[in-house]
């Protein structure tokens, strides 16, 4: 789907959610996705049962040994020239030639082809593809960040040395794990022609390249992306952003809002909320609702008291829902989603990092019916006579859509210029003091920092 037909879509959904309080407005976007034809059904007579297929094998156990030896593939001199020309080169990306065995590998060539030469060339080119792939900066310095890479797995290391010995096209074969979000090569284009002399200007740029390399390198043809210190969502289709949206975010401590990559799998419309403990037991919500019952049922609440003493408050979809008219449906162990708030006069503020982790996001049931109708969960019909119902509804969506709740602090804004955005959560200096030390290697993959279960999200205003 091009831009243009999403921009389409965009206008006639945001129509249709000024419209929805007085159910007016019938006209609506017609999904111009184009439809995807499912693959042939295999035939359970094809497949056959676990026992069939492993019928009359005898399994042997033995003991398993891992290989941890580094891969070696042959180098030929112009291969290894070229890997040299690109390891002197890597500053242009942000990274270090220092970190790399340039000067050996220079002696290694001029004495020519051998074991030597191949071992040091395949070492230092298995660290470039590393350090462009994955990023250079170390799990433990990339503060909440709970994205998982699939690169690695998708870019092999040992495959791309192959392929590069093999060729002898380095400068080929490194492009294929390079960033492709237009913002990569733009800040690719800011270092080159940032002085040296403005090392503090070089140094913010080379930390936001390597959060790009951090990511997947493809984001998808249509995602929603934000960036939390600049307090804005985009919808984006093909790397051109459709429509943005104001948002607010968690407050700098324990609830700052994490960095994540998750899928969107429902919109759910007039969305309940239910109370946690922390406000049932801990402000005494519970008692109040119990107490008070004309209170509670102008407020939406319904309480219900177990025979243990347990309170259970749940409050019901209307105006003063804490959670607005809808939420993006996106499990994670953070419980952080996307969603509206009655309150809604906050996104007029300048300075948005208010809430306790999840994001608030401005014009949500136009985001909402967007979603809705482009992820094939519901006709632009039922669209209206689901946000109309005033009842709990959650849309299923059909197809695959990604979020990526992102950190950057020097990143093209919503109009399209190159700034950079306060550091709200203190997130830079870690990172830039892990570029300033020596290449780390054996990275891990995952982080080992604390889950933050967001379980008071709605207590601010």
């Amino acid at each position: 789907m091009d831009a243009l037909n999403f921009k389409t879509l965009i206008l006639g959904a945001s129509a249709l959610a000024l419209a929805v309080p007085a159910a007016a407005q019938t006209a609506a976007p017609t999904n111009l996705l184009v439809q995807e034809q499912d693959a042939p059904a295999q035939k359970a007579s094809d497949r056959g049962s676990v026992d069939q297929a492993f019928e009359g094998t005898e399994f042997v156990s033995q003991e398993v040994t891992q290989d941890l030896s580094p891969p070696v593939a042959p180098w030929s001199i112009t291969a290894a020239q070229k890997l040299v020309a690109a390891l002197e080169g890597v500053r242009a990306e942000g990274l270090n030639p220092a970190d790399y065995e340039i000067a050996a590998l220079k002696s290694l060539i001029a004495s020519g082809p051998g074991e030597r030469l191949d071992a040091a060339a395949s070492r230092n080119f298995i660290w470039l593809v590393e350090d462009m792939r994955d990023g250079r900066t170390p799990m433990e310095a990339r503060r909440q960040w709970f994205v998982v890479d699939p690169d690695p797995d998708l870019y092999r290391s040992t495959d791309l040395l192959a392929m590069a010995a093999e060729t002898g096209d380095i400068a080929g074969v490194l492009d294929t794990i390079r960033p492709t979000h237009p913002d990569y090569a733009r800040l690719v284009k800011a270092l080159g022609t940032t002085p040296k002399a403005d090392s503090k200007k070089r140094k913010l740029i080379m930390a936001n390249l390597d959060r790009w390399r951090w990511l997947p390198r493809d984001l998808g043809k249509q995602y929603l992306m934000t960036n939390v210190p600049e307090y804005q969502l985009r919808l984006t289709v093909n790397d051109k952003i459709i429509s943005t949206y104001r948002t607010i975010v968690g407050k700098p401590g324990r609830t700052a809002t994490p960095q994540l990559a998750e899928k969107v799998e429902g919109v759910v419309f007039n969305p309940t909320w239910t109370v946690p403990q922390s406000i049932v037991k801990g402000e005494g919500l519970g008692a109040k609702v119990l107490n008070n019952p004309t209170w509670a049922r102008n407020a939406g609440y319904k309480a219900t008291k177990g025979e243990n003493g347990w309170i259970t408050v749940v409050q019901q979809p209307g105006p003063t829902n804490s959670l607005g008219m809808m939420k993006l449906d996106m499990p994670n162990p953070h419980a952080i989603f996307l969603h509206d708030t009655p309150s809604r006069h906050l996104f007029a503020n300048e300075q948005r990092a208010l809430s306790h982790g999840c994001i608030r996001t401005e014009r949500a049931l136009e985001l909402a019916m967007t979603m809705a109708i482009v992820g094939k969960g519901a006709t632009k019909e039922e669209a209206i006579a689901i946000s109309t119902s005033g009842e709990y509804t959650k849309v299923p969506l059909q197809r695959e859509f990604p979020v990526y709740i992102t950190y950057f602090t020097m990143a093209t804004d919503i109009d399209g210029k190159l700034r950079s955005f306060a550091d709200i959560y203190d997130r830079d200096a870690p990172v830039l003091a892990a570029l300033d030390q020596p290449r780390q290697a054996d990275r891990a993959r995952k982080t080992s920092e604390e889950v933050v279960e967001i379980v008071d999200d709605l207590q601010t205003s």
